[in-house]
């Protein structure tokens, strides 16, 4: 699936499917601001420093408060 982006970052896809969760509640959290986000040659991208957190406490509602 991966061919250009570097391994320090996952797409919204690849993101939601580590943290179990629907691609919408990805696109959710970075709206409002609590899950950080970039843009890598034109693809919104969630870098793996962002993500660490969040798998550490991985669950049901990850990213509900």
């Amino acid at each position: 699936m991966r061919t250009s982006l570097s391994s320090s970052a996952h797409t919204i896809r690849e993101t939601a499917w580590l943290l179990g969760v629907d691609r919408s509640e990805v696109c959710r959290a970075i709206r409002l601001g609590k899950l950080h986000a970039e843009r890598r040659r034109g693809q919104t991208v969630i870098p793996v420093s962002a993500l660490l957190p969040l798998l550490a406490n991985a669950g049901p509602g990850v990213l509900r408060d």
